[in-house]
């Protein structure tokens, strides 16, 4: 009778370790089948096609003035594409303002193009199963053009500097009716959300692989995704008030992810679930 009970008090301990393991074990394993779908999906990113459309739209003569795009300056000069995105947001001297990608392609549709800013940003978002926006388009063309490069945002400028000091104290900023903060989520280990990791973005190995990898192609919404969207949805998530389209918060809190991840080497357009 003794040896029985001593049998079924390991038996139950043997359970109960194998029940406390499990949900660690099916997490792993549930990740690094995420990872490899994604893996899969790279080689043939369906956001390929919506970089083509961009580059299309960059070097087509549009708009009331009949103008391309080709002309834009992103912070290395006019016409210069290559590496722009990783060294955004910055300072531009000609409104006096830190600008992040998209604010600045609107700046150039609206200078060079003659469209009307308000126009412009009207519908920045494809909804589901809508062919991809003109500015997701262009977002993704020149995010493209910057793949491999390392980020490298200057803070040099005071207003560069004050725009990661904003930046901070947002990401920081409690408030809603959960009394959520962007550090709720993405400041601290162990973290995550459902199936979804959720990464320590105060830290620069975190921050780099998430801030290289936006602009994404979402496969649950098959669409891509812009860094002003991500912004936008995270905001949404808090019950936050919706942010308006590269407003000043929108590039402050870019700023500050983007100065964060320095020296991490952009890789998007990228997969994301």
């Amino acid at each position: 009778m003794k040896r029985l009970q001593k049998k079924s008090a390991i038996a139950i301990a043997l359970g109960v370790s194998v029940l406390t393991m499990a949900p660690a074990i099916a997490q792993t394993d549930t990740q690094a089948e995420i990872e490899r779908y994604r893996e899969m999906l790279q080689d043939g990113n369906p956001a390929d096609l919506t970089v083509m459309k961009g580059e299309a739209l960059w070097k087509e003569k549009r708009g009331p003035k009949n103008a391309s795009l080709e002309k834009c300056d992103l912070g290395k000069g006019p016409g210069v594409v290559k590496g722009a995105y990783a060294e955004l947001p910055r300072y531009f001297a000609d409104v006096d303002a830190v600008m992040d990608a998209e604010s600045r392609i609107v700046h150039c549709m609206v200078t060079l193009q003659g469209f009307e800013k308000a126009e412009v940003i009207k519908k920045p978002f494809s909804g589901a199963g809508q062919k991809a926006t003109d500015l997701e388009a262009l977002a993704g063309y020149v995010v493209e053009e910057s793949r491999g490069m390392p980020v490298n945002l200057p803070q040099n400028h005071p207003k560069e500097i004050a725009a990661y000091q904003r930046g901070e104290r947002t990401f920081h900023y409690r408030g809603g009716p959960f009394d959520f903060s962007c550090a709720s989520c993405h400041e601290g280990e162990g973290k995550r959300i459902r199936l979804q990791d959720l990464p320590d973005l105060t830290k620069p190995g975190p921050a780099q692989k998430a801030f290289t990898t936006w602009p994404a192609y979402r496969v649950s919404q098959g669409a891509l995704r812009t860094m002003q969207w991500r912004m936008n949805d995270c905001f949404r998530q808090q019950r936050f008030p919706e942010l308006k389209y590269g407003s000043q918060t929108s590039i402050d809190l870019i700023t500050y992810l983007g100065v964060t991840a320095k020296g991490g080497k952009m890789d998007s357009p990228a997969i994301k679930r």
